[in-house]
């Protein structure tokens, strides 16, 4: 368990809600991936909590679906409402979701609950919320990702530029009691420079710390010190990401 400041997440995302899905393949690689994990599966009522931009929920709403999309982000919220990507909108927080028991018949949340402070709280809102034979369907981020990221900074200031994030161990251990399935796997993005790696990050909101963050502007130093340390393949600036996702099965 960590602490999070909520409202400083809350903000990083709004500034990134005009540009986010410019920068946001993880988040469609790690939906995708969740989405083939529930294929055959047909669904009425959907929560896609932590819902960004509407992305997913777009997807769930051309199914058929009646979705709800909640978000912390008023801003993200706003953006969703303005796609037209969803039949109604709650502002609010996983971990204390503003709906009675039992609404849903999946509870989704794409790359999400990482900003949970507890994880197992989040999870258990989620399954709160879904319906008796229904199923909470999340991704998160594990423990490892970003080497490379870790790996330059260390070169340029020594301090924290990435969360650290739960174990695979950790995630598991929140899961327990639950009749569940989790897959893990990397992700590897390729980007031509640093900055574009780094617009990325920041396009998607992920720069918010939990330990908080320092707003100084890079120095062209720095950034030069910083391309020469991050470790490159073929030419190209990696990003790697450890994707967890999991199937609940709502008893």
């Amino acid at each position: 368990m960590k602490p999070v400041n909520k409202l400083a997440v809350a903000q990083a995302f709004g500034r990134a809600a005009n540009t986010y899905d410019d920068f946001s393949e993880l988040q469609r690689i790690s939906g995708n991936q969740l989405i083939s994990r529930l294929a055959g599966r047909e669904f009425a009522q959907v929560l896609d909590a932590g819902c960004g931009t509407g992305w997913f929920s777009r997807y769930w709403k051309a199914q058929g679906c009646h979705v709800t999309a909640l978000d912390l982000s008023a801003k993200m919220l706003n953006h969703a409402r303005g796609q037209r990507a969803a039949n109604s909108y709650l502002e609010g927080d996983i971990e204390a979701l503003p709906l009675p028991n039992e609404q849903v018949s999946l509870a989704w949340s794409n790359l999400a609950v990482q900003w949970c402070g507890d994880l197992r709280k989040g999870l258990s809102e989620l399954y709160r919320v879904a319906r008796p034979g229904g199923c909470v369907a999340f991704t998160t981020i594990a423990a490892g990702s970003l080497p490379e990221l870790h790996a330059a900074w260390q070169a340029v200031d020594k301090r924290a530029h990435a969360n650290n994030f739960l174990s695979l161990n950790e995630i598991e251990t929140a899961c327990d009691g639950w009749r569940i399935s989790l897959h893990a796997g990397q992700v590897t993005q390729s980007f031509p420079d640093v900055m574009s790696a780094m617009r990325t990050l920041k396009g998607v909101g992920a720069t918010h710390l939990h330990e908080g963050r320092k707003s100084s502007l890079m120095t062209r130093q720095q950034l030069q010190r910083l391309s020469l340390a991050w470790p490159q393949r073929d030419g190209k600036f990696p990003l790697s990401w450890q994707l967890v996702s999991g199937v609940i099965e709502r008893d």
